[in-house]
């Protein structure tokens, strides 16, 4: 993303040459799962898999985004934007699926512009609505994997540093004096001036929203979401012939939230790579699953969940011919 003091050259096609990469690489991810798991042995689990339980655990996935949902639309509410249609909130939010297939997810940042030619509230306060997402998520993923942590201790360092890095966020955001202070001290550099207002405005939305009463509200919410996909998960493990059990449904929780967490950190597009190896690779070691079986419910946890939100997003832009067509407006992080 190209900015000047006139004009951004934000547009779908900046977002496009940002996002086919990512897609490119989930292709391959795919591929090279499926060989490296034996590609006649998958095919074989694939097709002995019970078909009956996939469309339950696409069910869950949708519950998972409903929840998200309901959390975008109060974090909405508490940056200020309180007459917007319910369901043009919705369109934004699933448009905004594919998003994250993006590098490091910097073309969320869109959905700051969306909100902004939409609603008019400044971008960098939109923004601050999916840092605010990602960062309760990664709570909330957490709080999903605390169990798992207790049961096997070898995760915890990997574990603890997450966790304090997000707290930190939270906690600093909360220091309002000190804040301020580094803001009206940017605001003061010849350089950095420009960039003043909007991370003034990013700020202000931020420290509304990490507030104690919604950053619970939106853990919360994100942990019976995340639970969710964690719960269809098992349905997957089930249907590859796995016996039904507590621990295993506990398992299947914890490493689903646990590999979500270390794709988000890993800043690849949509964590590709990273979660699928965390996935097969805690599949083999905690439940000794054979690495065609791993592969298999590798694939097919992530079909459900990343790529069913990917197909959802990518079928909302194809009726959403005004947010394809969306050019660089004035305002961005920097201007707005």
């Amino acid at each position: 993303m190209r900015v000047d003091g006139n004009s951004s050259a934000l547009s779908m096609q900046s977002v496009r040459k940002k996002l086919f990469p990512g897609l490119i690489l989930g292709v391959l991810v795919l591929v090279g799962l499926a060989l490296l798991g034996d590609l006649r042995q998958v095919q074989k689990s694939i097709l002995t898999f019970d078909w009956r339980l996939y469309p339950l655990a696409l069910l869950f996935t949708l519950g998972n985004y409903t929840l998200r949902f309901i959390k975008w639309h109060f974090y909405l509410g508490q940056i200020g934007i309180r007459k917007f249609s319910p369901a043009e909130s919705l369109r934004l939010f699933v448009a905004g699926f594919p998003l994250a297939v993006t590098p490091g997810k910097v073309g969320e940042v869109l959905k700051g512009v969306w909100l902004n030619q939409k609603t008019g509230v400044p971008v960098g306060r939109a923004i601050s609505v999916v840092v605010a997402e990602r960062i309760s998520d990664g709570m909330a993923v957490l709080m999903l994997s605390v169990a798992g942590i207790l049961a096997y201790p070898r995760y915890w360092p990997a574990f603890a540093l997450i966790l304090a890095l997000l707290l930190s966020v939270i906690v600093i955001s909360q220091i309002r004096p000190a804040a301020l202070a580094v803001l009206g001290w940017i605001e003061r550099l010849p350089l950095a001036n420009r960039a003043a207002h909007g991370l003034r405005e990013f700020y202000e939305g931020s420290y509304t929203l990490f507030r104690p009463g919604p950053t619970l509200l939106a853990v919360g919410l994100g942990t019976i979401s995340w639970l969710g996909e964690g719960i269809g998960f098992y349905l997957i493990l089930l249907g590859l012939g796995l016996p039904q059990s507590l621990q295993l449904a506990a398992t299947a929780v914890f490493i689903l939230a646990f590999a979500t967490v270390i794709g988000a950190v890993s800043a690849l597009p949509g964590g590709l790579g990273a979660s699928e190896a965390s996935i097969a690779g805690m599949l083999t070691l905690l439940l000794g699953l054979e690495p065609a079986t791993a592969t298999t419910a590798t694939l097919l946890i992530r079909l459900a969940t990343l790529w069913f939100g990917v197909g959802l997003g990518i079928l909302t832009w194809i009726f959403s011919p005004d947010l394809l067509g969306l050019r660089e407006m004035h305002g961005t992080l920097v201007e707005s």
